[in-house]
């Protein structure tokens, strides 16, 4: 039964590996509350005649169901589970199913593996629990806003999306995360597991129009310090937007003189002729 049981963590461990960055968490725990089931349904069968404990692999099915799903997914995805042990008990008793040869201390250290395994997947579910919950409490507080604002806005709201700037603002001055060409609303939200509506509220409410021009700020100002401090006849521009985290110099040029007021040229050009 060992072999089996490896089996299957070797398979959420690859499973994991390769779509913890592709999709989101909640897919992920759909994807293995279906597909775990079934494999339980294959080793209740092959190990029928010498122990029915692996049904306890079900019993973090709707356990998982409640923690990241709607009552009404709970309902289903218990019925799933309860569709699976019925189906597994009628078949293991009518069909000629090959079983695996096992001694009863085999199967006596695979039931407490079993009993540890399902303590700890359960046991990870809860811990997403509050999680999951603060998330939730978010979204409706962004659905309630969408009605309220621009007319008022909750103290306690305008308070968090205060902490949340004051973290971005952290990220955006130490850690200097404009630089990154890709950064996104997307990105930053993945950085720090917010929602990304959120953040685009913490970020308006700071007086920023939009994401976009909130991350133009922090590159636009990095580039003026940069053709301050550098000597002007040794670097190209293409090596000062590129720093700031551009990736193409008419993106550049558009962000520098909204900016600025005049072109990248005409700001070197002006330091040039203040130098003589």
């Amino acid at each position: 039964m060992q072999y089996y049981v490896f089996g299957g963590l070797l398979g959420i461990i690859i499973g994991w590996t390769i779509l913890k960055n592709r999709i989101g968490i909640k897919q992920l725990v759909g994807g293995y509350l279906l597909i775990a089931p079934l494999y339980v349904f294959t080793i209740v069968l092959v190990f029928w005649k010498y122990s029915v404990t692996n049904f306890v692999w079900l019993i973090p099915i709707p356990i998982g169901a409640y923690v990241f799903f709607s009552s009404k997914e709970v309902v289903y995805y218990s019925l799933y589970a309860l569709i699976i042990i019925i189906a597994a008990s009628i078949l293991a008793n009518h069909l000629p199913i090959p079983t695996i040869i096992a001694t009863k201390e085999q199967i006596k250290i695979s039931d407490i593996f079993l009993f540890i395994s399902n303590v700890i997947i359960a046991s990870h579910f809860m811990l997403y629990k509050d999680k999951v919950r603060s998330l939730q409490i978010i979204d409706k507080l962004e659905k309630q806003e969408k009605i309220e604002l621009p007319v008022s806005l909750d103290p306690k709201a305008l308070e968090h999306y205060k902490s949340l700037f004051d973290k971005i603002e952290q990220l955006m001055k130490e850690e200097q995360i404009f630089k990154q060409k890709d950064l996104s609303v997307t990105s930053l939200s993945a950085l720090l597991k917010v929602s990304t509506s959120y953040i685009s509220r913490a970020i308006r409410y700071s007086d920023y129009s939009n994401f976009n021009s909130y991350l133009n700020f922090y590159r636009i100002e990095f580039v003026v310090e940069l053709l301050h401090s550098v000597d002007l006849e040794k670097v190209t521009l293409q090596y000062v937007y590129t720093e700031a985290g551009y990736k193409n110099q008419s993106t550049f040029n558009n962000a520098f003189k909204s900016f600025k007021g005049v072109t990248p040229s005409e700001y070197i050009q002006n330091l040039e002729d203040y130098s003589k």
